[in-house]
């Protein structure tokens, strides 16, 4: 306090009545010699022989008192008043506690009063509202309480009002909204009430900050600050602000950041989108923007990809948005912040996100079905917060640099596709991770995860696919994983598993393809059920695997030779009775089609496959999941075919017609035609058919083993001797039935292995069969062209058609 108190007293001496400088001299000498302890030697320089006004700390005439940021405490002086000079004080930042001296406001020059980040409590004397030249006035961190006196609100000059952080309220005056000399406004953490002024009661063409923030302010924003053209910051955030955002924002064009967040602000009325965000499009200079936690509803606008080329932060989360987030919104590249979380948003991610280069902060929480960050450069650990995304169904984010997988992960219960490959994920699974109901693809590929593979995993109910290759997995293969049923892929290979392959695994009927190679197994390898056709690919570079010669492994010990001798014989001994049973089998059916071909009319009744049933649109569309792209299992000429589900749990194969195509209907109606007559075993079963303005559909048996052609021409894929066998009877026997088991003879005329579909048993059944023209006697050859595949007529078709009409063939 010895610098006020010194500069105190100079203000003294300067309003003392003095006949000389002499006078002022003896007085700074008596002050000098009251001083007992001047370790820096300040005062060495206050001597007779040199001007008083070159002294160290002296001015002959205080116009400005600048103490900031010092260890000042105490009252601040009454004293100053006599400073009647005086125009700016800075005291800010210092402990200066007590009441605002009321005596300054005495001070008839003064323009800046800067006392903030003090420990001043009390009110604001309203007769501060005397100080006509004040410009500047700043009290902001202290503890002053009460209301804002409606005096100082009226100072003709002020152009700065700086009250932030105390216990301010009451209402804000209204006049300090109509000063146009305003340039700054920070009335932020208080506890301020009421409205703002309506009707264009604020004019402030010079404001350029405006900070309202973290009050009880209520009402609507008024619309008139939209003329406050120089404005640069609004922040009306963390308030009570009820209503729409007002219109014409856009009119400030050098408006960097806009928050409005924490509200109870709603959509315009009777606007489907947010309006206001396209009014925002004008304000080239936009960095920021928050308006989350309001009660916003409808969709984005397209036009949000037209907001500033400067927008960095982006905010619109919990509030009630509707519909999709548009692919414009790529646009803003610039973009380093974009939170849409806890909405009704719905749909996929737009794929243009990858645009935005400089995004470091993506949320989408809440109302997110689909997450896809894939090829980045994540890092770090997946938030465990992640379980929070009560929706998430797809999430893949491959290629990127993450290094941790958290449990709470597993909590995601819609969770069905996850794709974590190509990272840096270590550590180990957790083994008591929450099984899922509906987790149907896994890739946790190309990772450096460790430990033991959960034997938990083998309660994933509808896995499908499942990838741990290329990993540091450790210990046995789960002999749970032989419950995972509806697996058709697993790749167990580049690890460190050992133990024996389970045996367990020959339960899955659905694998297409499965890997253990690069391993440290032993032992023998199964060879029943999938791994019949299974080549060596599937167990090179393991320890000490053991079996079937065919995977280039040894026999195993346990195999006597006379074992080994019984399988030699079956191998080379089966083929021969199997060729002998063909050729049997052949002989049968050529003296049976030279014979009575009535005959054939038992293999209806023999091998009837099921009565016609009532199955409305209605079902087929549940059945179907509204004839969802997923259950889609093929297309051909005519239209597509869908796997369904009936409500008594048949599993049925709905082949739509393509309505486009006026060839579609006459092949509805010819296809039915021949149907009403046409049963075998051989022949794909139809259950019953559609028919409306809006649908033609067969609802078909569903063939869980796919088509011949899968097989004889997929790698995952094998059939053995007497698969082929089995099969080649069960198509002649089809073809057999079609030329003469009825009255009218039928030509298939597109038989191809894509027409010949496995049942579960692997029984051979025909389809596309009623796309044939259904062959009269006194029909002409010209009626049977272009009926097949464009380029192909099946060989066996023109036999038939040739031994019915005589017509040469060249």
């Amino acid at each position: 306090m010895g610098a006020l108190a010194l500069l105190v007293h100079l203000c003294m001496v300067d309003l003392a009545i003095c006949s000389s400088n002499f006078t002022d001299q003896l007085a700074l000498l008596s002050f000098k010699s009251s001083i007992k302890n001047d370790p820096n030697n300040v005062l060495s320089n206050w001597t007779k022989e040199t001007n008083f006004c070159g002294w160290a700390g002296v001015l002959c005439r205080l116009k400005s008192l600048s103490l900031t940021y010092n260890m000042l405490e105490g009252n601040i002086p009454l004293g100053l008043r006599h400073c009647q000079r005086l125009e700016t004080i800075f005291l800010w930042g210092n402990k200066f506690s007590g009441r605002i001296p009321e005596e300054l406001s005495t001070l008839p020059s003064l323009s800046f009063l800067a006392l903030g980040n003090n420990e001043l409590i009390g009110t604001i004397p309203p007769s501060f509202g005397n100080i006509s030249s004040l410009e500047k006035f700043g009290l902001e961190m202290n503890h002053i309480y009460g209301n804002i006196p409606t005096q100082l609100a009226q100072l003709p000059n002020l152009k700065l009002i700086d009250l932030e952080f105390n216990y301010l309220t009451g209402p804000i005056p209204p006049a300090i909204f109509n000063k146009s000399s305003m340039v700054e406004i920070d009335l932020n953490v208080n506890a301020f009430s009421g409205n703002l002024p309506t009707n264009n009661g604020i004019f402030l063409p010079n404001l350029e900050f405006l900070l309202l923030d973290y009050n009880q302010l209520t009402g609507n924003i008024p619309s008139s600050l939209s003329n406050s053209s120089k404005l640069t910051m609004l922040i009306l955030a963390a308030n009570l602000f009820t209503g729409p955002v007002p219109k014409h924002l856009g009119n400030l064009k050098h408006l960097e950041r806009l928050y409005l967040l924490q509200n109870q602000l709603t959509n315009e009325p009777g606007s489907v989108e947010l309006s206001f965000l396209t009014d925002l499009t004008n304000c080239t200079s936009l960095v920021v923007l928050e308006v989350h936690q309001n009660k916003l509803s409808g969709t984005l606008p397209n036009s949000i990809g037209n907001l500033s080329n400067s927008l960095e932060i982006l905010k619109v989360s919990d509030n009630q948005l509707i519909g999709t987030i548009p692919k414009e919104i790529g646009s803003l590249r610039n973009l380093t912040v974009l939170s849409l979380a806890a909405n009704n948003l719905n749909g996929n991610i737009p794929s243009t996100l990858g645009k935005i280069k400089s995004l470091q902060r993506l949320y989408l929480g809440s109302n997110l079905g689909e997450l896809y960050a894939e090829e980045n450069k994540l890092s770090g650990s997946i938030p465990s917060c992640i379980e929070n995304l009560r929706g998430l169904q797809v999430m893949k984010l491959y290629h990127n640099k993450l290094t941790f997988i958290p449990s709470s992960l597993w909590n995601l219960e819609t969770l069905r596709d996850l794709n974590l490959s190509f990272n840096s994920l270590g550590g180990s699974l957790d083994p008591h991770i929450r099984p899922s109901r509906v987790m149907e693809i896994v890739d946790l590929s190309w990772n450096q995860i460790s430990g033991t593979i959960p034997r938990v995993i083998g309660s994933f109910q509808s896995l499908t696919s499942l990838n741990l290759s290329r990993n540091s997995f450790s210990g046995p293969i789960p002999n749970t994983m032989g419950n995972l049923i509806t697996l058709d892929f697993l790749d167990l290979s580049h690890n460190n598993l050992s133990g024996q392959i389970p045996k367990s695994l020959e339960a899955l009927s659905h694998i297409q393809y499965m890997n253990f190679s690069c391993n440290k197994l032993a032992g023998e390898i199964p060879n029943e059920g999938p791994f019949m056709n299974l080549t060596s690919r599937s167990f090179m570079e393991n320890e000490a695997l053991c079996g079937n010669p065919i995977f280039k492994v040894p026999p195993c010990a346990s195999n006597s030779p006379k074992k080994s001798m019984i399988k030699i014989n079956l191998r080379y001994i089966l083929p021969i009775i199997a060729l002998m049973l063909i050729f049997s089998i052949g002989v049968y059916i050529v003296k049976r089609n030279h014979g009575n071909n009535v005959q054939s009319q038992n293999l209806i009744d023999l091998y009837a496959t099921t009565e016609n049933k009532m199955i409305s649109y209605l079902e087929l569309r549940r059945a179907t999941d509204d004839f969802c792209e997923a259950n889609l299992i093929g297309v051909g000429s005519y239209g597509s075919v869908y796997k369904g589900v009936l409500s008594d749990g048949t599993i049925v194969a709905v082949k739509v017609l393509n309505l486009q195509l006026e060839e579609a209907f006459r092949s509805f109606d010819v296809e039915c035609e021949v149907l009403r007559t046409t049963r075998h075993r051989n022949l794909i079963g139809v259950i019953t058919t559609c028919s409306n303005p809006e649908l033609r559909s067969l609802v078909l048996q569903y063939m869980s083993n796919g088509s011949l052609e899968m097989w004889l021409y997929s790698h995952n894929s094998c059939l053995n001797l007497l698969q082929r066998i089995g099969i080649m009877i069960d198509v002649a026997l089809a073809l057999e039935y079609l030329h003469y088991g009825q009255l009218e003879p039928v030509v298939h005329c597109d038989l191809k292995p894509s027409n010949v579909l496995l049942d579960e048993d692997m029984v051979a059944h025909v389809a596309d069969f009623g796309i044939a023209k259904i062959l009269a006697k006194n029909k002409t050859a010209i009626q049977t062209r272009t009926l097949g595949t464009i380029g192909y007529i099946a060989p066996v078709s023109i036999y038939c058609f040739h031994q019915e009409h005589n017509v040469k063939l060249r």
